[in-house]
């Protein structure tokens, strides 16, 4: 709230201010779960559903200020630099990451 009053002067003046719900389990107004009944999918593949497809879906929804997933499992990806291919290819590790980011 104080952040809000803060920039709300910066803002066009065709813009409108609005504070949401908590998001925190005090905010909560729905709860679901997914579940996979067939076991086709694992807890991150359920996760990845939530977080890149359903949450985006949900929060088109007139009056849904926030989607909050918790649990599942969140899928992480490692990459693993060879420095000889680097070396080879003149690449410095700061070019992979920035590919990344």
């Amino acid at each position: 709230l104080e952040y809000l009053s803060q920039v709300a002067p910066t803002l066009p003046d065709s813009a409108t201010t609005a504070l949401g719900t908590d998001a925190t389990g005090v905010g909560w107004i729905y709860q679901y779960a997914l579940v996979d009944r067939t076991g086709g999918h694992d807890l991150a593949e359920l996760r990845s559903i939530q977080d890149w497809l359903l949450k985006y879906e949900l929060q088109t929804i007139e009056g849904v200020s926030e989607v909050a997933a918790i649990g599942g499992m969140v899928r992480q990806y490692q990459v693993v630099a060879d420095p000889e291919r680097l070396r080879a290819y003149s690449t410095p590790l700061s070019q992979v990451r920035t590919a990344i980011e």
